[in-house]
């Protein structure tokens, strides 16, 4: 990337070996989830916590600090160039309260809590990871209070994952979403809709090969370039992104109930597409990438949920199961229908539907904000859990593996991640909204398998112009709208109770 500003172009010179230590970390990243032995942990950890000093030491070095300080009290800035600024400062500031021991303390908790928390769910024993996780928490807050925050201490890491976010935006959100939910999940069960039957289609078992190869379809006609992307496997699905010509994702095979390793593929494709369509000229620079978790988050939902478990989808890929996977030959379109949108209260984050989702995660978020808030101590989160997942969703888990230890976000430190998803939810539907009165063939194009009227208005719209904008900024901008549950609550109303 090169701007007509020479200040701007110095700092972007001097900022590509920060990016370079980012690429490695990512790529180390994606090897620790993927490939690398399980001896290798403590060699990580040290290699990990380095690079995250070095790339510190980079980003704090008083020349490069006054490179951005002179160009923030520059005149007649482009968008772009404000975006790099914006983005610099914000990484300055929150890194420089925070001295080096503690960083390096950071990713050595990170990579051994991490390693702790895969055996302690294996066993689904949270005694075994209890100290682990008491010892990110601890580092978090003190995170937190060198940093600053107002009124509550878990903005401090909001505001990483999403831009301005605070305690008072999430409880107004959670406070009309939740109970609105509750009553649709509520008008589902007790009118014996369809949605809520089960289906047998979950409980057979299937060929990891063929479901693979059924994959790898799906992404075909969604029209992904595996020259710049790749797929492998984790227990936990994710997307990592060493560069705009470099995106990893992963996906995971249980055996059975074969949604789930579709759509965790298509929803962290949702993410690798965000990155993807990113313009070019962002390459190397601090605003390559998604404005903001949230915004993220509403790619990969809006891709998963709203376009891939559309009937339309549903009956353009009918055929391709029905090659892969023998036990659905004669199984109906609709009956496809009716599996991959099935509606259950259940235990696991990752498997819930689109209706009960955001129920897990103000489950999360209120776990969250209590333990940054004091009100809540390590040892009494698995109580908590249980009691707030038989009040919000009806059942209760009868073993860690369901309730506390399902997730990996704590054990990297990921305190503030999980209400992105939420937003990103609420973010999917305005999209839809959107999308729906600009693309007249929107249903016909997904039937037809044409793609690519979504995914330049996702382009023009969103994808663009990477994190040049602050999340509110672009919503407001490209949008006109902010994070209102509105949209959301009116699709699934539409989707479950009227169709």
């Amino acid at each position: 990337m090169r701007c007509e500003n020479q200040v701007i172009n110095q700092i972007l010179d001097a900022y590509r070996p920060m990016w370079s230590l980012k690429h490695a970390i990512s790529l180390m990243g994606w090897d620790f989830e993927t490939y690398m032995p399980r001896e290798g942990t403590e060699e990580r950890g040290v290699a990990d916590s380095q690079l995250h000093m070095l790339n510190k030491d980079l980003l704090l070095n008083k020349d490069f600090i006054g490179l951005v300080e002179s160009a923030k009290k520059l005149g007649s800035l482009g968008d772009l160039e404000k975006g790099i600024l914006r983005v610099l400062d914000r990484e300055i500031t929150k890194e420089i309260k925070i001295p080096k021991e503690l960083t390096e303390a950071e990713s050595l908790v990170r990579i051994r809590g991490n390693m702790a928390w895969r055996e302690a769910r294996a066993k689904s024993d949270f005694k075994m990871y209890e100290s682990h996780l008491k010892n990110m928490i601890e580092i978090k807050k003190q995170i937190a209070a060198m940093r600053g925050y107002e009124k509550h201490p878990y903005n401090a890491h909001l505001d990483t994952f999403e831009e301005q976010l605070t305690v008072d935006d999430l409880d107004k959100v959670f406070s009309v979403l939740t109970p609105r939910i509750q009553k649709l999940l509520k008008k589902l069960v007790d009118s014996g809709s369809p949605f809520c039957k089960e289906n047998k289609l979950g409980k057979s078992k299937y060929d990891i090969k063929k479901v693979d190869d059924l994959n790898h379809d799906i992404l075909t006609l969604l029209q992904y370039n595996m020259k710049r992307f790749r797929m492998d496997i984790s227990t936990h699905p994710f997307t990592e992104t060493m560069g705009l010509n470099d995106i990893r994702i992963t996906t995971r095979y249980e055996g059975i109930d074969f949604k789930k390793s579709i759509f965790s593929t298509i929803h962290e494709a949702g993410h690798a597409l965000y990155n993807l369509q990113c313009d070019q000229s962002l390459s190397f620079s601090p605003i390559e990438g998604g404005s903001s978790l949230g915004l993220h988050e509403s790619q990969s939902r809006f891709w998963e949920n709203i376009v891939c478990r559309s009937l339309p989808f549903v009956q353009l890929i009918a055929p391709l199961i029905r090659k892969q996977i023998p036990f659905t030959k004669q199984t109906t379109d609709d009956e496809l229908y009716l599996y991959f949108n099935n509606v259950k209260a259940d235990y696991i984050r990752v498997d819930a539907d689109e209706v009960t989702y955001n129920l897990h995660i103000a489950i999360r978020y209120e776990i969250e904000k209590k333990i940054f808030g004091d009100e809540l101590s390590v040892s009494e989160i698995p109580e908590f859990w249980n009691d707030r997942m038989e009040q919000l969703l009806g059942v209760r888990p009868t073993k860690d593996s369901q309730g506390v230890l399902q997730d990996t976000h704590w054990s990297s430190g990921l305190f503030g991640y999980f209400p992105t998803y939420t937003l990103g939810n609420l973010v999917s539907a305005i999209i839809a909204s959107k999308m729906r009165k600009d693309l007249e063939d929107y249903e016909e194009d997904i039937k037809r398998g044409n793609f690519n009227p979504i995914r330049e208005w996702l382009r023009l719209k969103i994808h663009q112009y990477g994190s040049a904008y602050a999340p509110r900024v672009l919503l407001d901008k490209s949008l006109n709208e902010g994070y209102n549950p509105d949209y959301f609550v009116t699709y699934l109303e539409t989707k479950y109770l009227d169709s």
